[in-house]
Formats: structure tokens, sequence, C-alpha cells
């Protein structure tokens, strides 16, 4: 019995003494040489400039709105490379002009990359929306595998460089969430897009055939709204109107989720100016109509009463023109990004709170 057990002792000896070993060196290779998800293996061995943000400038109002938008993604030190696509006479033989020293800016200041387009514009129809076919163009950018287009009217609260990696498909877009059900389309406020000759020359042939009520959204939508990714609304396209409805079951995708404004903002990485009657948040805001439609409060079950839709509706115009306002005043912008006649008045802004009115 005493040999048994020496021997069992022995045996357990030993394979305690491998297991020991075994373990320090798994040990010391993890020190050495941490484990990496795989996802964030492949993000370090990307080829970044395979793919772009984009912006597609029609005018000066849009070209002080794209180099916004280029400094949000600097801020948020993504990692694509940044395109803009603007009309060819910005940067024509004056340099000096206004439009070619932003356009210089967005070059030097956030490494964009600037290439001359015509513009696509089509006359006698709704000017908001006459030149909107130019971010079409992007899909004949084929130095890029993927270019993300986002509208300038946004604000871009997160890098979004994880679409990048979605699976490959000509184009992805989210619903335009507040027409359903009646109208069942996509929205190209942001688009993932897969450029190539066969889908550029499917578009051009679209839009030589389009009626004078076509525009980008319903091109797009009659090539790709049965086989386009959807990407998903509650983070990739809040309006900023959302916290002026009444209901929000179509946002929410459910009639029974009770709305919470802030989760809803804290959710988004991408939030899109959309309160008409409201003019976009760098012309000029009557006070009287702001007062009118910016959301109303509630009463919560306890009785207080929760103004948070209304501070964060609030504040997303006041900080898009405070920002405007800190980026681009200088002497050579200021009449194209501030036109008196159409901006927020010589940047008086009367937004200093309270909120609550």
């Amino acid at each position: 019995m005493i040999g048994v057990a020496r021997l069992l002792t022995s045996r357990c000896l030993k394979w305690a003494t491998v297991t020991c070993f075994i373990f320090s060196i798994v040990l010391v290779t993890h020190l050495l040489y941490p484990f990496k998800p795989f996802a964030d293996q492949m993000v370090m061995n990307t080829n970044w400039s395979r793919f772009a943000y984009a912006q597609y400038v029609t005018n000066s109002e849009y070209l002080c709105n794209s180099v916004m938008l280029f400094e949000a993604l600097q801020h948020l030190r993504s990692r694509a490379d940044r395109v803009m696509i603007y009309p060819s006479h910005m940067l024509g033989s004056d340099r000096k002009s206004s439009n070619a020293r932003l356009l210089a800016k967005a070059r030097d200041k956030y490494d964009v990359k600037l290439v001359p387009i015509t513009v696509r514009h089509k006359d006698n129809t709704d000017p908001t929306w006459a030149d909107s076919l130019t971010k079409l163009l992007l899909f004949n950018q084929t130095q890029y595998s993927r270019i993300l287009c986002i509208d300038s009217d946004s604000v871009l609260l997160e890098s979004m460089d994880e679409l990048f990696f979605l699976p490959s498909i000509p184009v992805a877009m989210p619903r335009a969430y507040w027409l359903f059900p009646m109208k069942e389309i996509l929205s190209t406020m942001l688009m993932l897009i897969e450029p190539s000759e066969v889908e550029f020359a499917r578009i051009m042939s679209e839009m030589d055939a389009a009626s004078s009520n076509d525009y980008d959204m319903e091109i797009i939508n009659s090539l790709y709204r049965n086989n386009a990714m959807v990407l998903p609304h509650r983070r990739y396209a809040l309006l900023t109107g959302e916290s002026r409805s009444e209901s929000h079951a179509k946002y929410l995708g459910s009639e029974i989720e009770p709305w919470d404004p802030a989760r809803a903002y804290s959710e988004a990485k991408l939030v899109h100016f959309s309160d008409w009657p409201l003019p976009k948040p760098w012309l000029h805001i009557d006070e009287e109509l702001r007062l009118e439609l910016q959301p109303n409060c509630t009463n919560t079950t306890g009785g207080a009463v929760d103004c948070t839709a209304r501070i964060i509706w609030n504040s997303f115009y006041r900080d898009f023109q405070m920002k405007r306002k800190v980026l681009l005043q200088d002497f050579y912008t200021t009449h194209i990004c501030f036109n008196a006649n159409k901006t927020t008045g010589n940047l008086q802004l009367n937004w200093d709170l309270p909120y609550l009115v």
C-alpha cells in the first residue's frame, strides 16, 4: 500500500509540475503577446486609404458645413481618408477668393482631398434639391473601395469607422423611418457606397431618364430599395424633429417602448437637422418661431416637469451656431458662412438660455 501511495504521489507531482510549466508558458506568452480580438486585429491591419468619408459641395453655404463636418472627423480621430467633391470654379484662377481659401483650409488643416466636379443641376425645380444629384457622382470615385457620404446639414457625434467593415454590397442606407409605413423608402442622408464603373453607369442612366421631380432619394430608391443593406436608424439617422414628435413609435420600432430623449441622444452617432418649418441652423431663425416649435416639456409620473427633450433640441441648434462661429468666423470666410441677409444675424446668438421658456 505504501508503494502504491508513493507511486500516486509521484504521478501527482509530475502532473502538477507539467501543469505549472504549461501555465507558466501560457502566462508569459500572454504578457509578451497579449491576445487581441479578431476585430481589433483586422482594424490594426487595415489599409485606411481604401476608405473615405465624403462631402459633396454645391455652394458656399454647404462648403462651410462640410468644413465643420471634416473638423469633427479630425476631432474624433477617424482613420479613413476625407474627400470633398466641389464645383471646379470655386478653386479657379482667383486663389484668394473666400471659397478658395476655405477649400485650402479643408485641404491643409483637415487633410481633405479635393476633387473638382461639374455640379449636376436641375432647372425649374425646388432650389433646395436642385443640386442634390451631385452627391451621386461619388459612385464614380473608384480610387476607394468604400465611401461614407454624410449630408452636411448634420452633426457627427461619434466616429462611424466601423461601417467600412460591413459585408460587401453596392450601397447601405438607413430607412426614412419617419415616412413609414406610408412610404417604405431609404434615406440618402447617410450612404455607404462601393464605387464602381458598373454602378455609376446605372446611376447615370437613371439620372438621364429622371423626371423633374426625381432627386437623389428617388433615384437611389429606384435602383436599390429592394437590395440595399439597411443601417439601423436608431444609431445612424436621428432627426432633430424626433424630439418634437407626439409619437415616437416609428423611431423606436415599438408601440410600448417608452421614449427617453437622453437615451436616444446618447446612442446616436449622427443627428440630422430636420424641423420644418424651422430653417436650417445656419439660416436666420425667428425667435418666436423657435419658441413655438421647440419640444414641449412633459409631466413625469411623480408630478415633476421634464424638459430634457427641449434642452437637447435647443442645444443642437445653439452648439451648431457656436461651433460655426468658432471655426469659420475670420476675415476671409465671414461673408460666405455668415451672410447677414440669410444667416444668424451678425452672429448675435440669442439662445443664452433659459431653455425652459
